[in-house]
């Protein structure tokens, strides 16, 4: 309390609940809660489990009980599938996972059971503040402009071409690693520098405003999104749109 008045000892986005105020802060470490979707990297390779960088104060942990088996075997995980770890994740690779429980110190464990988790194959990581990814039904868009984006609650975004056909027997395990072509390259990056120039103005992230912000800035060159001057243009006409949808 100061001077009558309450003053928040964060700067943030403030959320109210009923009479509970709490102030979000703008630059925070990824705390978990279940059944979020996350996007990690491998770290370390360990007994029965990986070790997972997910902007969190803590690794988070991946069981390997806690995955699919290629092929989508179901089946109680042998010392030979310990053995052969490294052939299904090493370490440098990207994930996404969902939450499945948080434990009291805070670290994170982490599971990959449905087809549409797993290993990332092509694509562009994008890291920004958690605080500034909107939690949603759904994290993962496929967006009219030709690419997708995994929007993971832990402020890791990745954006990839549009997979055309969504191969189910692999139980999320090959990535595709043909070449991608010129197209869907200028779109990935131009996608990318909308989501950096959304995150620099204090932007919330979601398909709609990444959308908006993406056909905002098609005027410009790619390489130009990022110049102070536009990139202010880009946000404020998103900005208007997003409050004209709304409004």
């Amino acid at each position: 309390m100061g001077e009558e008045k309450l003053i928040a000892s964060v700067a943030g986005s403030v959320e109210r609940v009923n009479k509970l105020i709490c102030v979000k802060a703008l630059k925070t470490r990824y705390n978990g809660e279940v059944g979020d979707i996350v996007v990690g990297r491998i770290t370390e390779v360990q007994q029965k489990r990986w070790k997972v960088e997910t902007n969190s104060r803590l690794d988070s942990v991946l069981l390997l009980s806690s995955m699919n088996l290629p092929g989508g075997e179901l089946r109680r995980r042998s010392a030979e599938d310990e053995l052969a770890m490294r052939g299904f994740l090493q370490e440098g690779d990207l994930i996404s996972a969902e939450v499945q429980a948080v434990f009291s110190d805070g670290a994170v464990s982490l599971h990959t059971r449905s087809l549409k988790y797993g290993k990332l194959g092509q694509g562009v990581l994008v890291q920004v503040s958690p605080s500034l990814v909107k939690r949603q039904k759904t994290h993962f868009h496929d967006l009219p402009c030709g690419a997708s984006v995994i929007l993971g609650n832990n402020g890791f975004i990745w954006v990839y071409p549009t997979p055309e056909h969504k191969e189910d027997d692999a139980g999320g395990f090959i990535a595709n690693l043909e070449p991608v072509s010129l197209a869907d390259r200028e779109v990935i990056s131009r996608l990318r520098n909308c989501i950096v120039s959304l995150a620099t103005q204090r932007m919330m992230l979601y398909d709609t405003s990444i959308l908006y912000c993406y056909e905002a800035s098609l005027p410009h060159q790619i390489k130009d999104i990022l110049k102070p001057e536009i990139m202010e243009e880009i946000v404020m006409e998103t900005r208007q749109r997003l409050l004209e949808q709304e409004g």
